[in-house]
């Protein structure tokens, strides 16, 4: 028993290739490479990068560089070479002929942290339809026996009954998840329509992964969702009440953190989460100011709104993790911009600058409650509690008419006031 328990703790041994042809910024890419590794379980032996003007059609990389890479894969006992962008069927059945492991692509990889992290039944909906859109086209030449994925990072998921069906199954699942989400987003849209009602007022946390967003759902509202420091530590969705200092009470939601060319296929698979975002009321754009990309990440969150079409959503750009900052890390902080928003200097994990940031969402939300002050008579003590739960007391003091109170109060409640007959004064 011992020797199987070892046996399934044991991390698998990976080696990371890089192919920079001058699209991105290759050195930085293939550090999240590693930590994306690290995230699922895999040891980083060693790494090679290769600069070319463009992937070569059969292997992705060049002759003589893979030769070097298959020797040091066999003397290192490999286990496993993960491709640092999203490979061909060709490319990736052409490398493992060449190659004494296995191999997956950027794309499986995250696909495989995805397939382990969701939760909820809509998370791992999303995670199969993104790993089965991923896998059709590469079911040509390979027949439905794609037997030589048995077991390791890259693999879990859908299972390997599902990977050795046909085109014809696959599809019919593909269909059969996507009207699944469906429902779920019909869910989703019919939930917004009451929110919208009700005059509920939504606040998007968003960022790249690691940001801190758990962290500070969890700081904020006592969620008790999981906030590791590790990529994707939480993939499903979390919505929680926050009370602001004014009074009112907005829904906070937490969304799946995003990262340097997230794969289409998860973009595709995750639109209805990240629809969340696109529909708040207000988005904080979370991202870890110790980290030297701070300024790319931001960036990312505000492209992926766009896309969405809501590149016009009131934004807050939070800095987390201040409590990390040295003076030459200050430094290097991005410069402000006249579009860039109101900016924010936090830590989650200590609690400083919460204060502010809260004052900062309740000012940045749209107007829809009013100060007023208004004298109850004592028969309207019920209305009087209200007030007090739903409304932002300022200040009470009872006097032989009654209950005089200033208050600031949502349209429903103010209603309510003026129907009671509540005696109104100029604030």
């Amino acid at each position: 028993m011992e020797n199987l328990t070892e046996k399934e703790e044991q991390r698998e041994r990976c080696f990371l290739v890089g192919i920079d042809t001058g699209e991105y910024d290759a050195d930085a890419s293939i550090e999240e490479l590693r930590e994306l590794a690290d995230t699922a379980g895999a040891d980083v032996v060693g790494t090679a990068m290769q600069r070319r003007e463009a992937p070569d059609k059969a292997t992705c990389i060049g002759r003589g560089r893979l030769e070097e890479i298959a020797a040091l894969c066999e003397n290192d006992a490999v286990d496993l070479v993960i491709v640092d962008r999203e490979l061909s069927a060709t490319q990736q059945r052409n490398l493992e002929d060449l190659l004494p492991c296995r191999v997956i692509d950027r794309t499986m990889l995250i696909l495989d942290i995805f397939a382990g992290r969701a939760h909820t039944a809509e998370g791992r909906l999303q995670v199969e339809l993104a790993q089965l859109q991923y896998m059709l086209p590469r079911l040509a030449g390979q027949g439905t026996a794609l037997s030589r994925l048995g077991g390791g990072i890259g693999t879990r998921g859908p299972g390997e009954s599902k990977l050795e069906s046909d085109r014809r199954h696959i599809r019919r699942r593909i269909d059969s998840l996507r009207a699944g989400l469906r429902r779920i987003e019909g869910r989703r849209l019919e939930s917004r329509k009451r929110r919208q009602k009700d005059e509920v007022r939504t606040v998007a946390i968003v960022g790249y992964t690691n940001a801190g967003k758990s962290t500070l759902l969890n700081r904020l509202t006592d969620a008790g969702v999981l906030a590791e420091d590790k990529l994707f530590a939480t993939l499903d969705t979390t919505a929680r009440g926050l009370q602001l200092p004014d009074g009112r009470t907005v829904l906070l939601v937490d969304t799946v953190g995003l990262i340097r060319r997230l794969p289409h296929h998860l973009v595709q698979a995750f639109h209805a989460t990240l629809e969340e975002a696109a529909t708040a009321d207000l988005v904080l754009n979370l991202c870890d100011a110790s980290s030297s990309d701070a300024a790319e990440h931001l960036a990312i969150t505000e492209s992926l709104l766009a896309d969405l079409g809501r590149g016009d959503l009131p934004v807050l750009q939070v800095f987390n993790k201040c409590d990390r900052l040295t003076a030459k890390d200050d430094a290097l902080l991005p410069p402000r911009t006249a579009d860039s928003g109101e900016r924010l200097y936090i830590s989650a994990k200590t609690g400083a600058g919460i204060d502010e940031l809260l004052a900062a969402i309740a000012a940045a939300l749209p107007r829809d409650r009013e100060r007023v002050t208004v004298l109850l008579p004592f028969s309207a003590g019920a209305l009087a509690e209200t007030c007090r739960r739903e409304g932002a007391v300022e200040k009470e003091e009872y006097v032989p008419e009654g209950l005089r109170m200033t208050v600031t109060v949502d349209k429903r409640l103010l209603h309510k006031l003026k129907e009671s007959g509540a005696t109104f004064f100029e604030a």
